[in-house]
């Protein structure tokens, strides 16, 4: 299966990032827009069947992590839940998915890099 898991997780991520966008603060509506582009992206290449793109999602999900957490309307929504959905959504998509993503690119790097190994020898 082309993409596997992290493929999945990426589309998940997409998912719960285009119905979060019209519910987050206009203010940052080009940086959500921007990080979202990116997550299509890594989706559309990771189910194509590409490799190196996996590096990229590291960084990327430290970036929505550090974000959600250095947010401080974020982190009360999320303590308080003052706004359910937007708790919800924002505990799903920014870490929840986010720890997925990072495991199984993880997972999946070392798989191809001992497929690799395995061919050389």
């Amino acid at each position: 299966m082309k993409g596997g898991p992290v493929a999945y997780v990426l589309a998940a991520i997409s998912v719960v990032g285009a119905i979060a966008i019209p519910a987050g603060n206009p203010m940052f509506i080009d940086r959500a827009i921007a990080v979202e582009v990116a997550f299509v992206a890594l989706t559309a290449l990771t189910f194509a069947g590409y490799k190196k793109q996996l590096y990229a999602c590291f960084p990327l999900a430290a970036l929505v992590i550090a974000g959600n957490s250095l947010a401080p309307p974020h982190v009360e929504i999320m303590t308080t839940f003052s706004k359910p959905f937007n708790a919800v959504i924002l505990i799903l998509g920014g870490y929840i998915l986010q720890g997925l993503l990072v495991a199984f690119a993880a997972l999946e790097i070392a798989r191809n890099r001992k497929a690799i190994r395995q061919e050389i020898s």
